[in-house]
């Protein structure tokens, strides 16, 4: 495998540039948070402004035209736009991924294109998910041949047509990284990727995540209805980057710190400006007042636990990240495998602790604050449904069983999973 090379942290000055160019879009985006949740308006115009700034492309070399930074470092800015608004990371989380597989993927007139359109500022969505009645590893979305006008074969073009669910940040995408099965050539299917352009006849996108939480992600429905798919796009399921999984999850308990952060900023902000006290108190102000002190000291110190708690996932991803880019290490040697286990444990650990840790700190926010903090025009309530909606993803009960046979008996973890209908 080639690629670029890799640190722990990567270097302080190109975490800085990349951060001082982002942090004026961050506070526009922190700034209209609440009312974009109270309209139900998909942020749109946000998302191509962190494109424009080069959010999806922080981890392409520099020599690449990209921002260069470690996977530690992307962690951190994670949690600062999750503070800001806690849709942005995961509408990300597809994108991060496939540019992620790029680095990885062998050096090809193919890999130097993709980086290259990162850098222009093209975005990638996800659509893995299917619903319904499915069988458990038999994907419905399929890639076949297309037909001519005759009803021939038509060996030139691939068409693929089926119907995704959780399509998070699809809708936003310039492409849609899906899987499906692949049945061409008149060859045996086959499990694979795709990457769909999505803005041709035959995809369409709704808007119909009906989640309590998490509402403009673009979670929702994807139809493909023999939208064209170019050859070189397909690829082999089993030949995508051995860390995905803890790479997907580390966007997520990135979200769930950054939120964790969101709550101790506004309580802290509510706390000062309250004038109005309950006459069996400890203070003539909320601000002095020790109880409400003791609670969100308790909020203060998950937000803290929460965000090193997420760096130090980041830092096990990118040491399997490091050997993955490593011409000399292969694929499946021992300290790979070490590497991957190490990160898809780290970032279950996470999710275990954070799962819980992260909806308690949104929920005693309300403990330091009268009834007037439930109004709707504060919106404060959306910390918690945000926090539990990530909080759902790859059920974390049994991430805590996968921990403990890990940590009793040692066994290594899966790195993929399906859901579907059990086959009898």
């Amino acid at each position: 495998m080639t690629g670029p090379s890799t640190s722990a942290t990567g270097p302080a000055d190109l975490f800085s540039t990349a951060r001082d160019r982002l942090l004026p879009v961050f506070a526009d985006i922190a700034a209209s948070a609440v009312e974009r949740e109270q309209e139900h308006r998909l942020p749109h115009d946000e998302v191509r402004a962190l494109a424009a700034a080069g959010f999806g492309a922080l981890r392409i070399p520099v020599e690449l035209g990209g921002a260069g930074l470690s996977i530690v470092q992307l962690a951190e800015l994670l949690i600062e736009l999750a503070a800001a608004d806690a849709n942005l990371p995961q509408i990300f989380r597809g994108h991060i991924a496939f540019v992620e597989d790029q680095l990885v993927a062998p050096a090809s007139a193919s890999r130097d294109r993709w980086l290259q359109r990162f850098v222009d500022g093209e975005l990638v969505g996800n659509a893995w998910s299917e619903i319904g009645a499915g069988a458990i590893g038999v994907s419905g979305t399929v890639v076949s041949n297309a037909t001519t006008p005759s009803g021939d074969v038509d060996p030139e073009r691939l068409v693929i047509n089926g119907r995704k669910f959780y399509t998070t940040g699809s809708i936003y995408g310039d492409w849609i990284d899906a899987t499906a099965r692949a049945e061409i050539d008149g060859q045996p299917p086959v499990d694979a990727t795709v990457l769909v352009r999505a803005d041709q006849p035959g995809v369409t996108i709704l808007d119909d995540w009906d989640g309590f939480g998490q509402q403009l992600t673009g979670t929702g429905t994807l139809i493909f209805e023999n939208a064209e798919v170019e050859r070189v796009e397909l690829r082999a399921f089993d030949d995508r980057f051995r860390y995905q999984t803890a790479l997907y999850q580390l966007t997520l308990v990135s979200v769930l710190a950054g939120i964790a952060s969101a709550v101790e900023r506004d309580a802290g902000q509510q706390i000062r400006e309250r004038t109005r006290v309950y006459s069996h108190g400890l203070a003539p102000l909320a601000k002095d007042d020790g109880q409400i002190q003791a609670v969100v000291g308790e909020i203060s110190s998950i937000a803290f636990v929460a965000r090193q708690t997420v760096l130090g996932v980041a830092a096990a991803v990118d040491a399997a990240a490091a050997l993955a880019l490593a011409p000399s290490v292969e694929r499946d040697s021992a300290a790979d495998l070490a590497a991957n286990v190490e990160a898809e444990i780290r970032s279950a650990q996470a999710q275990v602790l954070l799962s819980e840790l992260v909806p308690r700190a949104a929920t005693v926010l309300f403990n330091t604050l009268g009834a007037s903090a439930v109004s709707r025009s504060k919106d404060l309530d959306r910390h918690w449904r945000n926090a539990r909606v990530v909080a759902s993803h790859n059920p974390v009960i049994y991430k805590a069983r996968i921990v403990g046979d890990w940590s009793i008996n040692g066994t290594p973890p899966p790195y993929i999973w399906q859901i579907g209908t059990a086959v009898k």
